[in-house]
């Protein structure tokens, strides 16, 4: 179905090993160096904790992307249109049922 990020790391220890990055990537040969290392000191793959460092930078503006309360009330507005077509479609179809049953009955009439 769709993507989502483990409940095993809770937000305080994602944006602490996302910190951790930032301040001490200076540290390391590269940033994807200093991703590895705190990786695994806290459990998790480097793709992981690259990706919470890529989404705090585009939900802090320092890279382009769509943030994570737009993305968030994108998907939330998404749902509620499917929502609302297949409701559309049901009505559309009620009304059309009853409408051939109403021309059944006048023409038993």
């Amino acid at each position: 179905m769709s993507k989502q990020t483990s409940s095993k790391f809770s937000p305080e220890v994602r944006s602490r090993a996302v910190r951790m990055v930032l301040d001490h990537e200076r540290e390391h040969p590269s940033r994807w160096a200093a991703v590895v290392s705190v990786a695994t000191k806290i459990g998790c793959t480097p793709q992981t904790l690259n990706e919470w460092i890529r989404k705090t930078e585009v939900d802090a503006g320092k890279r382009v992307g769509v943030p994570s309360d737009v993305a968030e009330k994108l998907k939330a507005l998404e749902r509620e249109n499917r929502e609302l077509r297949q409701a559309n479609e049901i009505l559309r179809k009620a009304s059309a049922y009853f409408a051939m049953a109403e021309l059944d009955r006048r023409s038993k009439t």
